[in-house]
């Protein structure tokens, strides 16, 4: 985490250097193509035995190409790629059986985890009141964003077994959802509202888990 936190100043200290350094007005410039995000994931739509347990955190990075669409270049849309991992500490317990998962609610565990790495596909719709000179400005901006999930490794231990499954099924791997950055300079309030099951054919008991997430955390722009 450190290293991550001096990442980011680093990245923030060379964009604030180069915008200081740049005296020449280009009036086809382009904003906030890199991006970082910290958040906090909860789980929505969860069966009423289902609670998150300490802190599930997330983190994304990636490059969103800016589209500007009008004259001012305050208003376009932003096409992106990235990574994402996010983590989901909670009681729902896994367990495989001849190639098959099946699902239970944990207790008295020490460790109880499910990591996620994801590619995402963001698509923004943007409204800024930047200029060719100023560097600091509001934006809010609004959109979609397609994630494929390509690993998934879940981790239990308790005082009498330690279970670790990789590439879990039953895992959703297509999800999607609706987000939305707002805010001043590099620091923006960040959410995520997914709107696909975190699982696919998944039963807790008799009843269909259909639990969904949503991140909510900071998004910093960079350049």
């Amino acid at each position: 985490m450190k290293q991550l936190v001096l990442f980011i100043v680093l990245i923030f200290t060379i964009n604030v250097s180069a915008q200081i350094e740049n005296d020449t007005i280009d009036s086809k410039y382009l904003e906030d193509q890199l991006y970082i995000s910290l958040t906090y994931n909860l789980l929505t739509s969860k069966p009423s035995d289902i609670s998150q347990n300490g802190f599930s955190g997330g983190f994304s990075m990636g490059f969103v190409k800016d589209i500007p669409l009008n004259k001012e270049r305050n208003f376009g849309i932003g096409i992106g790629f990235g990574y994402a991992y996010n983590a989901y500490i909670q009681n729902l317990k896994i367990r495989e059986q001849n190639s098959v998962f099946n699902f239970d609610i944990a207790e008295d565990f020490d460790v109880n985890r499910l990591s996620i790495h994801a590619i995402d596909l963001p698509f923004e719709i943007r409204f800024r009141n930047s200029t060719p000179t100023k560097y600091k400005f509001w934006r809010i901006y609004a959109g979609v964003k397609f994630s494929y999930l390509f690993s998934s490794k879940y981790k239990y231990n308790d005082s009498s077994e330690t279970l670790v499954f990789k590439n879990i099924s039953s895992v959703n791997k297509f999800q999607y959802g609706l987000t939305l950055s707002a805010g001043y300079e590099v620091w923006n309030l960040y959410i995520y509202y997914g709107l696909e099951p975190l699982f696919k054919d998944a039963f807790l008991e008799a009843e269909n888990i259909k639990m969904k997430d949503i991140h909510i955390g900071l998004k910093l722009y960079i350049m």
